[in-house]
């Protein structure tokens, strides 16, 4: 079973004119791969994914299979509030060539524990040789896993990684999970500010939105703390402090995408409900870019 390590970048999703822009998607395709990201993370919270149709959907994932040819993994989110709905599009992104599948709890509904275990043994059991990494963001979904129930989740061998995210930025949570879960599951950090304290913790490696904008930094972050240097890990994570907060001043992923037109990249076009990064940010944001030396 293949597994997840590195740095793997949450991509945004860029619009031109209300449309997807393939284009641009490719540029930033290549500017991930060029930076040698060990994955590509498609159709994920910071790809808008709730704004996209089914079809936006396949052509970026199938853009990513066809950039990645094995030079990075291709992750593509699948989760949703619905079991059923989930078990779908595990379905469309395994049959589209992606090498796993992001799920991220159940959303709203807000599930137990117990429905937890149940709902990605479902998954597991429906795709079995394909990997899934759970996704926990109790900020966005209501609902935490708990390291109980990651451990009990080892059982399925389908679940090969935790994106964490629960937002405490607690050591002690990494710690319980590598006690728990062993080296049975990948734990990556879904925090951009916390990746250093969680890979010092036991875990190995980041799904981030940062490195969107800055792959090379966030690189040599997570080399870094996989080679156990830590004070140069730390500097790293320091060094990237700004600019990850600057990407925190509203909703993601609204700031980093106007980072990404500022670099040239994007567009500066959102879809409702969301809309461009309000103008008392932009300071932050282009004092942060130029500060790692990404712009002028």
């Amino acid at each position: 079973m293949r597994t997840f390590e590195g740095v793997m970048t949450a991509l945004a999703t860029p619009f031109r004119n209300g449309k997807l822009d393939e284009a641009a998607y490719e540029k930033l395709v290549d500017y991930q791969l060029e930076n040698a990201v060990s994955g590509l993370v498609s159709v994920g919270t910071t790809g808008e994914t709730p704004t996209l149709s089914e079809e936006e959907q396949r052509r970026l994932i199938s853009i990513c299979v066809k950039k990645a040819e094995g030079k990075a993994a291709v992750i593509a989110g699948a989760g949703s509030y619905s079991t059923e709905k989930t078990l779908l599009n595990v379905k469309r992104v395994r049959d589209l060539g992606a090498d796993g599948a992001l799920v991220v709890t159940p959303y709203y509904n807000r599930p137990t524990q117990r429905c937890l275990i149940e709902h990605y043994k479902a998954i597991a059991k429906a795709n079995r040789g394909f990997p899934l990494i759970a996704y926990n963001v109790p900020t966005r979904t209501g609902v935490d896993i708990l390291p109980d129930t990651l451990k009990a989740l080892c059982e399925e061998e389908e679940v090969v990684a935790l994106k964490e995210a629960s937002g405490s930025g607690s050591c002690a949570r990494m710690l319980e999970l590598v006690e728990k879960c062993g080296k049975r599951l990948t734990l990556l950090s879904g925090d951009d500010g916390f990746v250093w304290p969680c890979m010092a913790s036991g875990g190995r490696g980041v799904i981030s939105v940062s490195s969107n904008v800055a792959p090379k930094h966030m690189g040599m972050l997570v080399e870094a703390a996989l080679r156990g240097d830590g004070q140069q890990a730390l500097k790293m994570q320091l060094q990237m402090a700004p600019l990850h907060r600057a990407l925190s001043q509203e909703a993601n992923p609204i700031p980093v995408k106007k980072a990404l037109h500022l670099m040239g990249f994007f567009a500066d076009e959102m879809r409702l409900p969301l809309l461009p990064l309000s103008p008392q940010f932009h300071a932050p944001l282009n004092e942060a870019l130029m500060g790692l030396g990404l712009l002028p």
